[in-house]
């Protein structure tokens, strides 16, 4: 089997999230993706099936922050925060601290 050149390889974006650690586990990712806070180059994602590949843009709303990242490389193993880095740019601006009051507010699955 020949491996692909990085700019076609894909990957489902809810492997890419777990390996990117930006989920905890594979099945959180899917539940944010399905419960519609990923936005994959501007357009809300609904099916964890859905395909990523580098140079894609998602935003994930997360319970503290929201997330802009680039695509780097589709990830091989949930590895160490070290290694996950590396497979995507954060492009994320700084933001000031959510009150309890906010965070609660976009806590995933309370709306």
């Amino acid at each position: 089997m020949t491996e692909k050149p990085p700019g076609e390889q894909r990957q489902r974006i809810d492997k890419w999230l777990f390996f990117t650690r930006i989920a905890r586990s594979r099945a959180l990712a899917q539940d944010l993706v399905e419960a519609g806070f990923v936005r994959l180059n501007g357009q809300t994602v609904l099916q964890s099936s859905r395909m990523v590949r580098v140079g894609d843009r998602i935003e994930v709303q997360l319970e503290r922050q929201d997330r802009i990242l680039v695509v780097r490389a589709p990830g091989s193993r949930r590895g160490p925060f070290e290694e996950a880095r590396l497979l995507y740019d954060d492009l994320t601006p700084p933001q000031p601290p959510l009150t309890p009051f906010e965070r609660a507010q976009r806590r995933p699955g309370s709306g």
